[in-house]
């Protein structure tokens, strides 16, 4: 595990690498990344069209357009796929909400939300609207949401990838989820009110 981790971050380091660098790092990282999109789809509701092997692909080809992108460290690589398969969901659910508007679909409180679980399509967009807040307040709370709830990563894990202690992710997961909910609270009570109107 040790030699395919220094492999991975000597290929993601080495500026030479460039094109093939893709060819050799995919075999090495696929089952992590298929490991954090299951995490990921084990959230959604069960009847998701796109499929955790959909969604790694998916991400992968984003990354891979990136021609330009440079990695500093796993951090940076595991962080930039988990961003890529937020955006892969968020996308998806813009697609399904345009082709459902006018649907009578009923909406779903979102009291004691946990952004852990959102599955429903309009609930993916609002708490991608609340991550992009979160994003602008507090970088490094935004980027431990973004492990803990699209890469599915555990505290340990997301600290691995951090680079800090399990205490500091706590902390920043524990702030990250209330001020989610509070944002999400927020956006609920517009709608609501919007509704009504």
């Amino acid at each position: 595990m040790q030699t395919r981790r220094a492999e991975v971050t000597a290929i993601l380091q080495d500026p030479a690498a460039a094109g093939e660098a893709w060819v050799r790092l995919l075999p090495l990282v696929y089952d992590e990344l298929r490991d954090l999109a299951g995490a990921q789809m084990h959230r959604e509701r069960g009847e998701h069209t796109l499929q955790p092997t959909a969604l790694v692909h998916e991400a992968w080809m984003r990354l891979v357009d990136d021609r330009d992108m440079t990695w500093s460290s796993r951090r940076h690589f595991f962080g930039a796929a988990a961003e890529a398969m937020r955006r892969v969901l968020v996308d998806h659910a813009r697609r399904v909400r345009a082709n459902k508007r006018g649907g009578d679909r009923a909406r779903e409180p979102l009291t004691g939300l946990d952004p852990a679980a959102a599955g429903d399509f309009e609930q993916v967009l609002a708490v991608n609207d609340a991550l992009s807040v979160l994003e602008s307040e507090d970088e490094r709370a935004a980027e431990v949401a973004r492990l803990r709830h699209y890469a599915g990563l555990s505290v340990a894990e997301t600290a691995a990838t951090l680079e800090v202690s399990e205490r500091t992710v706590m902390r920043e997961w524990t702030f990250a989820r209330a001020r989610l909910s509070e944002l999400l609270g927020a956006a609920q009570g517009r709608a609501g009110d919007d509704g009504a109107a």
